[in-house]
């Protein structure tokens, strides 16, 4: 079985890509997962981190981003599912295990997409929009997942920051999400909102009554190193222990640590960079805690799946 991972947060600069890129990395090298790791920011921020702007402009120019892979989605070409497996970049960075669908500075436009439903809507001889709208969303980003998910164990999405469409279907095409976040008070609102935002959209599409379906992992922090920040840390933790459950916060905490960043430059996470820093150590813990956070949500779920998520007990 495929465990979709959506990573999210409603605000951004909160160290979501840089979780997201480090966690999928610690899967494939440590855990001997087969993790592909999805880019669905415009700012591309992890396909960056993992390839140079000159390789990324060659995929583009080849048309083998997600931006034609959703064209293809919007449109309902037939063709997609022979499509998927081109666009994706194997074995990033040598390492077996870790491959990498890049994103895209652009992908949709919001007109075709309008034009496009409202063409399936007469067709169709529907008159509610809603319900056309509704089954648009849901299936967008899952029929790109589809056909290669049997593939791998993991499927990393790294959601763009906000609520759009592409972010709203990522969700309904995960199992699981996680909230990457920093102890500071707007963090704190973003985390809130997204939670009421992720219950609307369950009880929109009619999983609000399935604890097996878009589950929260937990909330995964990084630190600033920023001293106003700092000044909040106690109230905002306080906070979020009363909202979450003691489960649902990650007790590894990823530390500001500039070879972090560094890391970036050299077109490789900083596991397999520098992998004897702080930030590095960090990351390969984190990763351990999400296998056990992992295996603990799953063992609330059907005895079908139990000897699957038996071999996250790494």
């Amino acid at each position: 079985m495929t465990f979709t991972i959506a990573m999210t947060n409603m605000k951004g600069g909160v160290g979501k890509t840089t979780m997201s890129v480090n966690l999928a990395t610690c899967l494939a090298k440590f855990h001997g997962k087969r993790v592909l790791l999805v880019d669905l920011d415009t700012q591309i921020s992890a396909t960056l981190s993992l390839m140079t702007p000159s390789d990324f402009a060659r995929l583009r120019n080849d048309k083998r981003t997600l931006r034609h892979l959703v064209h293809r989605a919007i449109v309902a070409d037939k063709q997609l599912p022979h499509l998927v497996p081109d666009a994706i970049h194997k074995y990033v960075c040598q390492l077996k295990g870790l491959d990498l669908l890049p994103g895209d500075i652009d992908l949709y436009d919001e007109f075709l997409v309008s034009q496009m439903l409202h063409k399936t809507a007469i067709q169709k001889g529907q008159t509610d929009f809603e319900q056309v709208w509704n089954e648009f969303e849901k299936n967008l980003i899952r029929s790109i997942l589809e056909p290669i998910e049997k593939d791998y164990d993991f499927i990393i999405l790294d959601c763009a920051p906000g609520y759009n469409l592409i972010t709203r279907s990522a969700l309904l095409a995960s199992n699981f999400y996680l909230i990457p976040s920093r102890p500071e008070p707007l963090s704190l609102i973003g985390i809130q909102l997204l939670e009421r935002r992720v219950a609307k959209l369950k009880e929109m599409h009619g999983i609000d009554k399935d604890p097996n379906t878009l589950s929260l992992i937990g909330i995964a922090f990084s630190l600033s190193g920023n001293l106003l920040t700092s000044r909040y840390h106690g109230q905002v933790m306080k906070r979020l222990n009363e909202d979450f459950s003691e489960a649902k916060l990650f007790k590894t905490r990823i530390p500001s640590d500039v070879n972090v960043s560094k890391a970036v430059d050299t077109f490789s996470p900083v596991v397999l960079s520098n992998s004897g820093t702080a930030g590095s150590r960090a990351f390969v813990q984190l990763t351990q805690e999400f296998m056990q956070k992992l295996a603990a949500v799953a063992r609330l779920e059907p005895a079908k799946h139990k000897l699957e998520f038996a071999n996250l007990k790494d």
